[in-house]
């Protein structure tokens, strides 16, 4: 699919306010709403825009530990990670998982109201999936960029 700049300057007023109508984001584009309607519909039927989410703040619901956790699997198990990719995602404080090549297998980014908790779905659940040959936990301290806008 070919973008223009019309394209390009529609996608970045679109990643800067998801929840504007088609009207809003023509008149900030300078097209006709119908234009703008049919170049959005055009842009999602390319898969460009993939949908639109809700971005929930985990710690104004009581969540203040975010553990990113480096899985190092035994690949010597037949279908090791479709195994362990299934129990993990049944992992309710899971929030993503990651595959990669290298010596690090999968991430896993967990989310727990305060330490014990984390302890506890550690302990209880993490420990429990299969697989798993090596560990290493790392505590996020801060966010220092979050922006998943591109620069288009």
């Amino acid at each position: 699919m070919q973008i223009d700049d019309v394209d390009r300057r529609l996608l970045r007023f679109f990643q800067s306010q998801p929840g504007a109508s088609a009207a809003e984001l023509a008149a900030l584009v300078g097209l006709p709403k119908a234009t703008c309607w049919r170049r959005l519909e055009r842009l999602e039927a390319a898969g460009v825009i993939a949908g639109v989410e809700a971005i929930i703040d985990w710690r104004a619901l009581g969540f203040a530990v975010e553990v990113a956790l480096r899985i190092t699997l035994d690949k010597t198990e037949r279908n090791a990670f479709d195994t362990f990719l299934a129990a993990a995602r049944e992992v309710p404080e899971v929030t993503e998982i990651q595959t990669f090549l290298g010596r690090v297998d999968v991430r896993l980014n967990v989310l727990a109201r305060d330490m014990a908790h984390y302890q506890e779905i550690y302990r209880s659940r993490i420990l429990n999936l299969p697989h798993i040959l090596d560990i290493e936990q790392l505590m996020l301290i801060s966010d220092v960029k979050t922006d998943e806008a591109l620069p288009v």
